[in-house]
């Protein structure tokens, strides 16, 4: 799939299987009736078209629940394309509702390193040569694309340096394809972008650094941090989804293991309430002094992943930081450990 320059057809989008489309809408008129908030905001915004003609990328999770901003976007009057920000988190029946719609979405469980960022880039790339004006983000994948091919034009040899592992390489391949093609067509996506909302620790993370060091072209939004976030879905959500993304990858008896949660914060509360209510065995690992002592008086088991390897059954890392588990951890691991982030 050559996406580095847009094909413009009349099916402009890349999914798994369009025909799954049904599917998938069945289940966004469920998602619908969970979702009072975006469904509220249909209502009363969608007949003035606020946010007509504007441009939105979007890289976030291909999600049924994702579908329906999408909808609401667009109900909105917004020009959206989208892709997802992870190679296998993609459900492709709501995918394949969004292209049918006539929704520009590029997005399929299992893509590869390659397809997952050309169609970030497909994602990006919006009609007439234009970029987006608004960039809805998680993880900082887009946010990284855009200012990486910027500083190329300006001069920058990221690019063209050593990569220290196989995605960077990836990405560096793109940029320089693109370059090949156009010299500056990070100068034409970026003429019109105005912001870009980010949901994650590790994209806000990135972007405080972008900011720190002058590089940030365009003002952030941390949604990441806010209450409705932190309180709610990094807690609620991550307690309703973690077992339920086990069981789609392993469908492993969960009863009895024990269960290493790396970091207890808002993601790793839920992440620990999740696993102990399969009735595993719950380790925390923390360095923030409050956040252990909470685990504590909550009753869990509190220690350095060190003390955990050769017994820990499942690792999930809950931190938004690296090198929480390395190689050496992994070596130590007992056979069939299972790690997740």
């Amino acid at each position: 799939m050559k996406t580095s320059t847009i094909e413009r057809t009349e099916t402009d989008y890349k999914v798994a299987d369009i025909s799954l489309a049904d599917f998938g809408r069945k289940e966004i008129s469920i998602a619908e009736k969970e979702m009072p908030g975006l469904m509220a905001i249909r209502e009363k915004y969608a007949p003035q078209k606020s946010l007509a003609d504007v441009r939105i990328t979007g890289s976030l999770h291909m999600t049924i629940q994702t579908a329906v901003l999408i909808e609401t976007l667009t109900d909105l009057g917004a020009s959206v394309r989208w892709a997802s920000c992870n190679i296998f988190s993609t459900q492709d029946h709501a995918a394949a509702a969004m292209a049918k719609r006539g929704i520009a979405v590029f997005a399929w469980k299992g893509e590869s390193l390659e397809d997952y960022w050309r169609c970030t880039y497909r994602a990006i790339s919006h009609p007439e040569d234009k970029g987006p004006q608004l960039v809805v983000d998680d993880g900082g994948d887009a946010t990284l694309l855009i200012h990486k091919g910027y500083e190329l034009e300006e001069g920058s040899d990221w690019a063209k340096t050593k990569s220290a592992n196989k995605e960077e390489q990836v990405i560096k391949d793109l940029l320089l394809e693109i370059q090949r093609e156009n010299p500056y067509r990070w100068h034409e996506i970026v003429k019109d972008w105005r912001g870009v909302s980010e949901e994650t620790t590790t994209g806000v993370r990135r972007l405080y650094k972008m900011h720190e060091e002058e590089r940030l072209l365009v003002p952030a939004i941390n949604v990441n941090d806010s209450v409705t976030k932190s309180k709610f879905d990094n807690l609620y959500g991550c307690r309703h989804s973690l077992v339920d993304g086990l069981n789609r990858a392993l469908d492993v008896m969960l009863s009895g293991k024990v269960a290493v949660i790396c970091g207890y914060g808002d993601v790793g509360k839920g992440c620990a309430q999740s696993l102990r209510g399969q009735g595993a065995r719950v380790v925390i690992t923390e360095v923030d002094p409050i956040n252990a002592l909470q685990a504590a008086m909550e009753g869990y088991e509190v220690t350095t992943i060190e003390d955990t390897l050769g017994r820990g059954d499942i690792y999930i890392t809950a931190s938004g930081n690296l090198d929480v588990i390395t190689l050496e951890h992994m070596q130590r691991m007992k056979d069939q450990a299972i790690v997740a982030n």
